[in-house]
């Protein structure tokens, strides 16, 4: 027989990845930072002005106003009339999008707009959501009980050796499926944010105390909202206590300005900053690395590849990628290789996680069921190194990251899944159960057999 590995007794030509019709074929793309100035509203920007921080900062989009004033004509008037009534009565999040972030979406045509990838997960409208069952019936703000097990206020621990630092409730930009909804960036007409209560300087205080006094932690993630909106003085300060503190051995920096806002990255301030934090992480034998969040190969740009390259560049471990499986985003086979892909070879930033979309309200038409996250883990399977392949994973309420693969049962009918966990969080501290007991994650109803949908039906008459 001959193969691509089995020429025949010929000599013949092995066989092209074409006629060997591979499920994905592997064609190296080269980046492209897309021409702003076909954009009405910026077609006078220079690209001194593009490539400054302060620039796109303060031409951030915020509202319906500016959007018009950016687009100009390329949108039609429904567009506008679709993301207005989204914001009046479904989103969760408030507008903020940087030009940079903008630029990447396809504005060729409303259509095309109204289809782009970046677009529906950043600047969803009315339209895009499900209209049978918009939310979940047990969807909730803060559907991973982050606040629950906050051992100071915005200090996370969940995970034996980890916490998260949530140092601040803003971003350069909002994401409409934010899993921290209920606490981050402005209220909007259907969500009154919550406040921390105590003032930054004393909360960040209060969660270095922690730590000091909690040996059993070595991991900090610092997040908030996004490290980015943090002046750099007060972040290098909060990070460099981090370092001194002796259990502490990983820290890892979330922003997703990183391809969201490249250009702060790209600052003097910070590039000199963060050389200074990786030269004492070095010496006293501390990881620090930066996690983004990418969920679309076309946001990966020349801008933002020069940023992970810089941060790669003042010796910090590795800038690696947190996305987020969203349905219409980056649900197929292809488009989560051509994002890893992307990454890898034109960034420097390692593919890592790939999280299923959280159960907040308002998300159902991102949400996946598990079964299809777990086709969607099989089918990038062999494609990328095993190191940079992502990890599909389920967060599950009250036990934390689990591969999608990692379920003790599953009701496919009814679309429930079972997880169990071999730590307890400080919530579980003297419960004899939490090691043996089974926790729930739901799938969207709407992709349950009719018997499945008919339960939940009789499940939300009944309450």
């Amino acid at each position: 027989m001959t193969t691509a590995l089995h020429p025949d007794a010929g000599g013949g030509p092995v066989l092209s990845e074409e006629t060997a019709r591979q499920p994905y074929v592997y064609r190296r793309r080269p980046l492209e930072e897309p021409d702003w100035q076909r954009i009405p509203g910026w077609r006078d920007v220079t690209r001194e002005e593009w490539e400054s921080a302060q620039w796109q900062r303060a031409h951030c989009v915020k509202n319906l106003r500016q959007l018009r004033q950016v687009m100009g004509d390329l949108l039609d008037e429904p567009f506008y009339a679709d993301l207005e009534r989204d914001h009046a009565e479904r989103a969760t999040m408030s507008m903020l999008l940087p030009p940079q972030m903008l630029n990447t979406m396809d504005s060729s045509s409303t259509d095309a707009f109204y289809a782009d990838p970046v677009r529906r997960y950043m600047l969803p409208v009315f339209s895009d959501r499900r209209t049978d069952w918009p939310s979940h019936p047990l969807a909730a703000r803060d559907s991973l009980h982050e606040a629950e097990m906050w051992a100071v206020e915005g200090l996370t621990h969940r995970y034996p050796t980890k916490v998260l630092a949530e140092i601040l409730p803003t971003c350069p930009q909002y994401c409409g499926h934010c899993t921290r909804m209920d606490l981050v960036g402005n209220s909007t007409p259907n969500v009154d944010k919550h406040k921390f209560t105590v003032k930054p300087p004393d909360r960040l205080g209060a969660m270095l105390d922690y730590l000091r006094r909690t040996p059993g932690v070595r991991d900090v993630v610092v997040s908030g909202g996004d490290v980015a909106n943090m002046p750099w003085p007060r972040l290098e300060s909060f990070v460099a206590s981090l370092l001194e503190i002796d259990n502490i051995r990983d820290i890892r920096l979330a922003s997703k300005a990183l391809m969201g806002l490249p250009q702060h990255w790209l600052q003097d301030d910070v590039r000199a900053g963060m050389e200074r934090l990786a030269a004492t992480a070095h010496e006293r034998g501390v990881q620090i690395a930066i996690h983004t969040h990418v969920n679309a190969a076309q946001s990966v740009t020349p801008l933002v590849a020069k940023a992970a390259r810089a941060m790669l560049d003042t010796g910090i471990r590795d800038v690696r990628n947190q996305g987020v499986l969203l349905r219409g985003v980056n649900d197929s086979p292809a488009a989560l290789l051509d994002l890893s892909f992307a990454l890898l070879d034109e960034a420097a930033i390692m593919p890592y996680y790939l999280y299923m979309c959280d159960m907040i309200p308002a998300s159902e038409h991102w949400r996946l069921a598990v079964w299809e996250a777990q086709e969607l883990q099989h089918a990038i399977m062999g494609y990328l190194p095993g190191f940079a392949t992502p990890r599909i994973v389920c967060d599950v309420p009250y036990v934390g990251k689990r591969w999608v693969h990692q379920l003790a049962d599953y009701d496919r009918e009814r679309g429930i899944s079972y997880w169990t966990k071999n730590y307890r969080t400080g919530l579980e501290a003297s419960d004899p159960d939490a090691l043996t007991r089974r926790y729930e994650y739901h799938d969207p109803i709407y992709t349950l057999p009719e018997r499945g949908r008919e339960w939940w039906r009789r499940q939300v008459k009944a309450a």
